[in-house]
């Protein structure tokens, strides 16, 4: 660490509070509040599955903040998901289903699955060779159905606007277990406006409805808030090791979200430009967002074996000139 000796305390220009919210239906949500020393801040949601609900750069929001704001677990209703859906910069949707609700197996799952809105059972932050971690472990268990472990690593460096994900996913039971995996990234104004940059290289790319196909030749120009959009989302493939970013010179700000096609082999777009339902997601995932059961038909569901591991790895690099 450098500089030590200047400060009184490091948490002078870098570190991890913990937090609980006062009022509302956020009332008593835990959270970690982790900054570096470049200027990278942002808020760790520790009963929403360690979730990241808001984040800035040298002061300025990176991601979308929804009308429900911030919601604990007890007011989650899985048949009115938008009423507890935060979105903020990062929300895990899984792990039973993505997208649409469905019946999959005589088994109904809701929109964007629930371990978005579970508690993390264990925590712990530290900094070690000038990098912060935080971990958190959340459990997706019932009796006579799937057990799931979801172990989350961050790693941020002190002197470098970078946040490196790890998901470790174990299936803790004694079946088979179907999972589904979204990054539900949700870019917000003002890194988003007409004026931001969309970079999504993908080999290629399909409307997801007729509505989109409309939408197609503009699907990487943002434009200003409108009353009465349609949202429209793209799903695109790539290969390989993978890159979507958005960069917006009015701020002089870009975030950049990279991964790998060998653990998450789907790319979901969603376009948003409503009046203050202005958003655009850029989703990494190992599903498209149709729901489980479609997944199946196509022959696409991931399969978790008994003891079998899945990794993800997701990095976010944040520039500010």
């Amino acid at each position: 660490m450098k500089d030590l000796k200047y400060m009184g305390r490091s948490e002078q220009v870098f570190g991890v509070d913990e937090l609980r919210l006062v009022g509302g239906k956020g009332d008593g949500l835990r959270m970690l509040n982790v900054r570096n020393a470049a200027g990278l801040e942002f808020y760790v949601s520790l009963d929403r599955c360690a979730d990241i609900p808001r984040l800035s750069v040298s002061g300025v929001n990176c991601g979308y903040f929804s009308p429900s704001g911030f919601v604990a677990p007890a007011f989650y209703d899985k048949n009115d998901f938008l009423r507890s859906f935060t979105a903020g910069f990062f929300t895990t949707c899984g792990l039973d289903n993505v997208g649409v609700p469905n019946v999959d197996e005589g088994e109904e799952v809701p929109t964007h699955g629930t371990i978005a809105n579970k508690p993390c059972e264990h925590s712990a932050y530290w900094i070690e060779n000038d990098e912060i971690h935080v971990k958190a472990t959340v459990r997706e268990a019932v009796l006579f159905g799937r057990k799931l472990l979801l172990e989350r690593e961050y790693i941020v460096p002190l002197y470098e606007n970078v946040i490196r994900l790890t998901d470790r996913i174990t299936n803790i039971g004694s079946e088979p277990a179907p999972i589904e995996v979204l990054y539900h990234c949700n870019m917000g104004y003002p890194l988003l406006s007409e004026k931001a940059v969309v970079d999504i290289p993908s080999v290629s790319c399909v409307p997801r409805t007729p509505h989109a196909a409309e939408g197609f030749d503009d699907r990487l120009t943002m434009e200003k808030p409108q009353r009465g959009y349609e949202e429209m989302c793209f799903f695109h493939t790539f290969s390989g090791k993978a890159q979507a970013s958005i960069y917006n010179p009015d701020v002089k700000t870009g975030v950049a979200i990279s991964f790998d096609t060998a653990e998450l082999p789907f790319f979901t777009e969603w376009k948003m430009m409503g009046e203050y339902d202005y958003v655009l997601g850029l989703e990494p995932g190992n599903c498209d967002p149709d729901g489980r059961a479609h997944m199946r038909e196509r022959g696409l569901l991931e399969i978790l074996q008994p003891d079998e591991v899945k990794v993800h790895h997701v990095t976010f690099t944040f520039t500010k000139e």
